[in-house]
């Protein structure tokens, strides 16, 4: 009997060996793949809303809802200046657009140091309007209007120089003539902005003209000087065509217009022939 009760003893002591150490075994799986579980969520990068371009934006180009979009980017690496809410791009409170000022690539953040702040401006490109090109014409204090010209004024441009006034080709003098009315300044110098506070006697002016006009200009100024009269702030008014040469200036006839009113001028005499009066042609004399 004692017999069976330590075989009995014995076999369960096995049987509890073997379940404790088969309980260590499975432990020890539990925190091997907790470990790994740990170690793979430790790799999980933290990630916040960034605004990227949605495709390749142009330098002057304005920016708009349509060309940003969002997406997680990386905590640890998100760069400065990066906008992460819409609204910071464009605020509520104003209608104005951004305007970039570097070049943007696809999928590139879009950073406060590229665009604009809303309705700032840019420069000449975006004072450019479809269709047009800027222009530079020299000037001084006499064809610059003393320096009283800024940035948005309305100017007509004149053209001086010598051309054959007559038929004759050696028949030469200077003349002047309206070429452009109503063309807008963009820059002065320099610069595009209008916050002047006094005259400045410029060099340069930049104007906003098409192409066919910039040929025109180019023109103009390699023969002769160009010269710009401000026209009012609320003049809706256009120049009509204005042609002034020397002989025009002094009230003197030139040559031909002296022989044409030669050739048209008629003496005549008077003849009665009976009843009727008769009207014969004689030469005249002086």
């Amino acid at each position: 009997m004692r017999m069976v009760f330590g075989l009995v003893l014995l076999v369960g002591i096995v049987l509890a060996g073997g379940a404790v150490y088969l309980a260590k075994d499975r432990i020890a799986q539990y925190q091997y793949a907790n470990a790994q579980a740990q170690a793979a969520l430790a790799k999980v990068v933290a990630t916040e809303t960034v605004y990227v371009a949605q495709g390749p934006l142009k330098y002057g180009q304005k920016l708009t809802k349509e060309d940003v979009r969002a997406v997680d980017w990386p905590v640890n690496a998100i760069p400065e200046g990066s906008f992460k809410e819409l609204t910071e791009i464009f605020p509520e409170n104003t209608d104005e657009l951004r305007v970039v000022l570097r070049v943007i690539e696809k999928d590139e953040a879009i950073l406060a140091l590229k665009v604009t702040e809303p309705g700032e401006d840019t420069g000449l490109t975006s004072r450019l309007e479809r269709g047009q090109r800027a222009f530079t014409i020299k000037v001084d204090v006499n064809s610059g209007v003393s320096g009283f010209l800024r940035p948005g004024d309305t100017v007509d441009v004149y053209w001086t120089g010598r051309v054959s006034i007559g038929r004759d080709v050696n028949d030469k003098g200077d003349v002047t003539k309206l070429i452009e009315p109503g063309v807008k300044i963009i820059a002065i110098d320099q610069s595009a902005g209008d916050n002047l506070d006094e005259a400045t006697i410029a060099r340069t002016v930049t104007v906003s003209v098409s192409p066919q006009q910039v040929a025109s200009f180019a023109q103009a100024q390699s023969t002769g000087t160009l010269s710009l009269s401000l026209v009012g702030a609320e003049d809706d008014t256009v120049a009509d065509a204005i042609e002034v040469d020397q002989r025009k200036l002094l009230g003197i006839e030139s040559r031909e217009e002296i022989a044409e009113i030669e050739q048209e001028k008629v003496c005549t005499i008077r003849t009665r022939r009976g009843a009727e009066v008769v009207v014969l042609p004689i030469p005249c004399t002086n």
